[in-house]
């Protein structure tokens, strides 16, 4: 019986060689894509895209921060123009109430000698002078009247120059202050849109940052990839002039050494300095970073080492700027202040301790006020 169908493809021979079939092409093909081509859905982990990720949100939060405080230093000046408008307006319109009074008194005794010298004809000499028959006595009594009604003139017209001055300046004032008024306006509206993405990119960059202490890789990141403007590229490199300073230049200060509570077994081994996610932390002195770590009750957390047998302690960092074996100067950057680990609200947690472990741990402030640094 013939065949009832033609095959799709022929076995082919090669002069001397193997044979040749669909089915070995294929699995050549196969592992030839196999050896140069990723496996399918691969590609950058999280982690590996997580530092990226992290530092263009950082340079975000810093830029952001920065617009955020040039738009609200920009709007104080404005409101305290405003200010400094509204109560130039207000003496104003109190020394012109006083012009009127005094002009009014002035017209009413120039007018009362206008009157007095037509009643006399002229003459305007005291009670008793009628019975001088000598001209020229007459004169030499009119004399102080003649002498009183041009004071009273030029001070009309000293009165009236003034007047207008005022009124010009209170115009110019009131013309000035709709400008005025917008423009405080729209630096709030822009105050305002700054620092709600402000706080949302400080939220993303806290999120990341509870991932990567979730995930175990807390790389640091560098900080010439994440500050912005000159000053802050000033500031990050520290003071090499400078012994000791603080380890953040703007906080309120929150729970202290030795507090009790719920979160802390032993009693609060440190200084807590309240500050938003992303405010820069500083090395409290020249050091070495010894270690950092990436998990645990102080979340992301850094120790140097300082000259004296001291070290200090950063905990509770979103990320870090500084790696173990770096040198560091007092001032300089070194990491990010977050709310990783045990914590309860953004914060850095503050150590000095005697030794690089845990429990050795003494007064921070009392440490700082010490050598010369104030809190």
């Amino acid at each position: 019986m013939g065949r009832l169908y033609r095959p799709l493809y022929r076995p082919f021979r090669i002069s001397r060689g193997p044979l040749i079939t669909r089915d070995r092409v294929l699995c050549v093909l196969c592992a030839l894509c196999t050896v140069v081509w990723p496996p399918f859905g691969s590609g950058f982990s999280a982690a590996g895209r997580a530092p990226h990720r992290i530092t263009r949100v950082t340079s975000e939060v810093f830029r952001l921060a920065e617009e955020a405080g040039e738009v609200r230093q920009r709007f104080e000046r404005t409101r305290n123009a405003a200010r400094g408008q509204k109560a130039r307006a207000e003496e104003l319109d109190r020394m012109l109430r006083g012009r009127k009074v005094v002009t009014a008194a002035l017209r009413d005794d120039a007018g009362a000698a206008a009157r007095a010298q037509y009643r006399t004809g002229g003459f305007t000499v005291e009670a008793g002078a009628e019975d001088v028959e000598d001209p020229v006595e007459l004169l030499e009594l009119q004399e102080p009247a003649v002498r009183r009604r041009a004071a009273l003139g030029r001070l009309l017209d000293e009165d009236s120059r003034l007047a207008g001055k005022l009124t010009a300046e209170r115009q110019a004032l009131a013309a000035s202050r709709p400008l005025l008024e917008q423009d405080s306006a729209r630096l709030k509206a822009a105050q305002h849109s700054l620092t709600t993405r402000l706080a949302a990119a400080r939220d993303q960059l806290n999120a990341i940052s509870q991932t990567s202490v979730e995930s175990g890789r807390c790389e640091p990141l560098d900080v010439e990839d994440v500050r912005a403007g000159d000053a802050a590229a000033e500031g990050a490199a520290g003071d090499p002039h400078e012994e000791w300073t603080r380890p953040v230049l703007s906080y309120e200060l929150s729970a202290g050494f030795g507090g009790t509570g719920a979160n802390w077994a032993n009693g609060h081994t440190g200084q807590d300095f309240a500050v938003p996610v992303g405010t820069p932390v500083r090395s409290v002195g020249a050091g070495t970073v010894i270690s950092a770590g990436c998990g645990g009750a102080f979340g992301i957390s850094l120790v140097i080492q300082h000259e004296g047998g001291w070290y200090s302690q950063y905990a509770h960092l979103s990320a870090a700027l500084v790696a173990p074996g770096q040198q560091v100067r007092a001032g300089q950057w070194i990491g990010l202040a977050g709310t990783t680990g045990n914590s309860t609200g953004p914060h850095l947690h503050f150590e000095i301790r005697t030794t690089p472990e845990f429990g050795s741990a003494v007064d921070p402030v009392q440490w700082l006020n010490a050598h010369g640094v104030r809190v």
